[in-house]
């Protein structure tokens, strides 16, 4: 046999061609539902349109509002929870990092020691000798083999941890946007329901003192008075509850776009009627927008991670096969001692032979948490379905009802004008007035919440299809970039381009 060839050289080569080779546990499968290829929404098709208009990813454009798109820009840029998800990605990406370091020599130790020896030895011809430095210099590897794929499969998990990190981020950033835009329109509707319970209290106000100076002439009796008293007061309650649902409405937005709570003062720029769309615009089918809903991509790349980590704990079953070696060179103040230069290395092999089925249960307690997260991929799925189903037919309710109580506003309107006159003229008594007022107070404050429920609705469905995931923004913003690089070397991972929308990952992208 060739000295090349030698046994132990050979056993060497074959363990680094193997290494890698196997990968232990399942590979990845996508759980994806069969139904939802075929899942159409009657509701969603009569309250859509298939036609061009502004991109889902950008759908709060449809209200033709400068303001909003300002706030949501600036929501995009400020807002906590936003940010929290962002350094979160940076997190999955580091931790990515660790787990790609398994590709390579796990220890690489260098040492150097000094080393001063006093033997007190008794008799001897150099009493001096016992008193000597000792110097070395060494450097220590060990490289575990990725014989079954643990490194593979470790790095497999914290990939798809990585993208499904991307995903939330998206995920937060579409609840971010559709929460600015429906607290947006609730404090446009309660400035508005303030103004019409300010209204019907001047309206209310001029009844009551009719009443008193019609008392007070003894052409009327004490009830008017005190009835058409006892409803301008209870309209006039009504508005402090009003302004304080404005303000903590007004503070709610504040935090939302990373301001502190207070007053907004563009909001003053476009006051008046809640807009109303009586469609939402889509670009595709309502199932290929389901799929493309940013938490269903992060429940299925959580699937993807917790597959891989079955690998990871099988690979405790069977022997762990690594590459030793050192090198040591030492030398010594004592007088004719040699300098030396030792070179050692070869395979070493670790079985854990009885860990009483610990490392088993372990691999059926990654089994378990796999299909947890299987489940909650199936129901993720099924309740996208149930919201934009229940948001696409409570707005044509709320499109139905809106008609219905607009013409009941302005019918409440002209009873309480003829209520009015034929009191004057003394056809009709002063309690169909006060009916009259009542029932419009009551309209046109229902017309107004529901033009709101229109509108929440509208962006409820928005929000269930995944719409206003995508952002060109950095993950990390500039500011706590700069923080964080004064306290740590991130070398080039915060500047690292931003990714598009995060990949489901599929069978074929396990095997590359």
């Amino acid at each position: 046999m060739s000295p090349s060839l030698r046994p132990g050289r050979l056993l060497l080569l074959g363990a680094l061609g193997l290494s890698g080779c196997v990968r232990l546990g399942p590979d990845f499968s996508p759980p994806g539902e069969a139904w939802v290829e075929q899942w159409h929404s009657p509701a969603i098709e009569q309250a859509s349109q298939q036609r061009a208009g502004p991109d889902i990813r950008e759908w709060w454009r449809v209200f033709d509002d400068p303001l909003l798109d300002r706030l949501i820009a600036e929501a995009d840029a400020h807002n906590a929870s936003l940010k929290i998800a962002g350094l979160r990605v940076m997190e999955a990406r580091a931790q990515l990092g660790i787990a790609q370091s398994g590709r390579y020599p796990q220890l690489q130790q260098a040492t150097a020691d000094s080393v001063y020896l006093d033997r007190n030895q008794s008799g001897g011809r150099s009493p001096q000798d016992s008193h000597f430095w000792q110097h070395s210099l060494g450097f220590d590897v060990g490289w575990e083999l990725d014989f079954w794929g643990r490194f593979s499969r470790a790095i497999e998990s914290a990939d798809a941890a990585y993208f499904a990190a991307e995903a939330n981020y998206e995920d937060v950033l579409v609840l971010l946007r559709a929460q600015v835009a429906e607290t947006y329109f609730a404090l446009r509707t309660t400035e508005a329901r303030l103004r019409v319970a300010r209204r019907n209290a001047e309206q209310q106000k001029r009844s009551y003192e009719i009443t008193e100076r019609l008392f007070s002439s003894g052409e009327s009796d004490e009830l008017d008075l005190q009835q058409a008293k006892t409803q301008y007061l209870g309209t006039l309650s009504s508005l402090p509850e009003f302004e304080d649902q404005v303000a903590r409405t007004r503070n709610a937005l504040a935090v939302l776009v990373g301001r502190p709570p207070g007053p907004l003062t563009e909001l003053a720029e476009r006051e008046g009627l809640i807009p109303l769309i009586d469609r939402a615009v889509l670009q595709d089918v309502p199932a290929d927008l389901l799929r493309r809903r940013p938490d269903i991509r992060a429940a299925e790349l959580n699937v993807a991670a917790q597959s891989a980590l079955i690998g990871v704990a099988e690979a405790d079953l069977y022997p762990s096969l690594s590459l030793l070696g050192s090198i040591v060179w030492s030398t010594s103040s004592l007088d004719g001692a040699p300098d030396t230069l030792d070179l050692v290395g070869g395979p070493s092999l670790r079985w854990n032979l009885f860990d009483y089925g610990r490392t088993r249960n372990n691999v059926r307690v990654q089994d378990a948490r796999l299909q947890q997260l299987i489940e909650v991929y199936r129901d993720s799925v099924r309740q996208a379905a149930r919201e934009a189903d229940d948001a696409a037919r409570g707005l044509s309710k709320a499109l139905e009802r809106e008609r219905i109580l607009g013409e009941a506003a302005i019918s409440a309107e002209r009873s309480l004008t003829l209520a009015s006159a034929q009191y004057r003229e003394g056809y009709a008594d002063f309690q169909r007035v006060l009916d009259a007022q009542r029932a419009l107070l009551v309209q046109q404050d229902n017309y107004l919440v529901t033009r709101n429920s229109a509108v929440s609705n509208l962006i409820a469905l928005y929000k269930a299809l995944g719409g206003g995931w995508h952002s060109a923004r950095p993950r990390v913003d500039p500011a706590s970039r700069a923080q964080m690089q004064r306290r740590t070397d991130w070398g080039e991972l915060l500047d690292a381009p931003t990714p598009g929308a995060a990949p489901a990952p599929t069978e074929e992208s396990q095997d590359e």
